[in-house]
């Protein structure tokens, strides 16, 4: 069974493919100091009976801090187990149309990689996390760049801390946009107001994108944690997949382990 790890700021989400099935899925929270040895113990924890079915690992960190101690996990624990750690050198079969390829992280390389491989057409990729993430495909799988946004959690935070009449609030979607009290004005604002940053951004890069490529068909796909509190008010989201890089590490561990 292979093991993929996606290592984000925020959460580390954990897969177990059987072939090309997806049979389990975990989230755990990500904490900077861990070691090496606090890891591999939370992830048999989660593992559980599967722990010793692992058969490959491909693994990828947005985080220096752990992937420096990921690295010395799977050399202790998986030493045998034939693995792929996301980095400069890896084939991911993804030209990087940018400016500096360097700059760009491999979460946003396995999910384009991810994206290309579900649909046939340009792609443009929303990740909700820590930050929002737009990223940019080609028809050809290449990754043209994309777009920072401040993450849903961070500007709640940034709010409840710089407010001093508001508070962190339950992220559910409000009866009206029309607030009624102070909650609901805040979980307007956030649901609807993220939906309408996220789809006014979508339309513009589609517009350029058919201005300067003729793209044609744009598939719009959401993946991350906090996508699902936006992807049922979103007029542009088409593919919903919270396990698009889960999948792209899979394709890259077979890419690079043929």
């Amino acid at each position: 069974m292979l093991l993929a790890i996606d290592v984000g700021n925020t959460n580390i989400a954990l897969g177990l493919y059987q072939g090309k099935d997806l049979v389990h899925d975990w989230r755990m929270r990500t904490d900077a100091r861990m070691t090496a040895d606090e890891l591999a113990l939370t992830m048999r924890g989660l593992l559980g009976e599967h722990a010793d079915e692992i058969t490959g690992v491909s693994a990828l960190s947005t985080v220096p801090a752990v992937l420096r101690e990921l690295r010395v996990m799977l050399g202790r624990y998986y030493r045998a187990v034939p693995r792929v750690i996301v980095e400069p050198g890896v084939r991911t079969g993804v030209p990087l149309l940018v400016d500096n390829p360097k700059e760009v992280g491999a979460d946003r390389v396995i999910n384009t990689l991810a994206a290309h491989y579900l649909h046939e057409t340009a792609c443009v990729v929303v990740d909700f996390g820590t930050s929002t993430n737009i990223d940019v495909i080609s028809a050809k799988g290449e990754f043209l760049g994309g777009v920072f946004a401040p993450g849903i959690e961070i500007s709640v935070d940034a709010l409840a801390a710089r407010a001093a009449a508001l508070r962190k609030v339950e992220l559910v979607r409000p009866r009206s946009v029309i607030g009624k009290n102070t909650v609901e004005c805040l979980q307007s604002g956030i649901i609807y107001g993220f939906t309408g940053q996220v789809d006014g951004l979508v339309r513009r890069i589609i517009d350029e994108l058919n201005r300067t490529t003729r793209a044609g068909e744009v598939t719009v796909i959401a993946t991350g944690g906090l996508a699902p509190l936006v992807v049922d008010e979103s007029s542009t989201i088409a593919d919903h997949r919270p396990d698009l890089t889960l999948l792209g590490l899979r394709l890259v561990f077979e890419r690079n382990t043929r």
